[in-house]
């Protein structure tokens, strides 16, 4: 199997050894994002903006591997506490014009940074 690695600059750079995305297997695998932006700022505290930045910071990776949102097949959204379900649940759908795609939502314990919500997706490659 060959693998490419997927950076966009529009996009924070990986806070680990991970990369943004891997695509193989006809599938782009984003890692999970969280509210940083490209130059590492991190936008928390109401949870609407930053749900906002993570599906931006979605968009610019799903964008450099000439992907959008209606090629998403999965995607998984970490919340620290499940109280921000309903506006978490209404700015993702936003991104969503047809077809949703496959999902589960789960609550833990504590995420990077501190932050309230990660979401990853996987996005099936044209």
């Amino acid at each position: 199997m060959e693998k490419k690695v997927i950076n966009s600059k529009q996009a924070p750079a990986p806070i680990g050894p991970y990369s943004q995305a891997v695509q193989g297997c006809g599938l782009l695998f984003i890692s999970g994002q969280i509210a940083l932006d490209a130059t590492g700022n991190l936008h928390v505290g109401d949870i609407a903006t930053e749900t906002i930045q993570v599906m931006e910071n979605l968009k610019a990776i799903l964008n450099e591997a000439g992907l959008d949102f209606s090629d998403v097949v999965k995607s998984t959204i970490f919340l620290l506490t499940m109280d921000n379900f309903g506006t978490v649940n209404e700015v993702y759908g936003r991104y969503f014009s047809s077809q949703a795609p496959a999902r589960e939502t789960v609550a833990v314990h504590g995420l990077p940074k501190g932050v309230n919500v990660e979401i990853s997706m996987i996005a099936a490659v044209r």
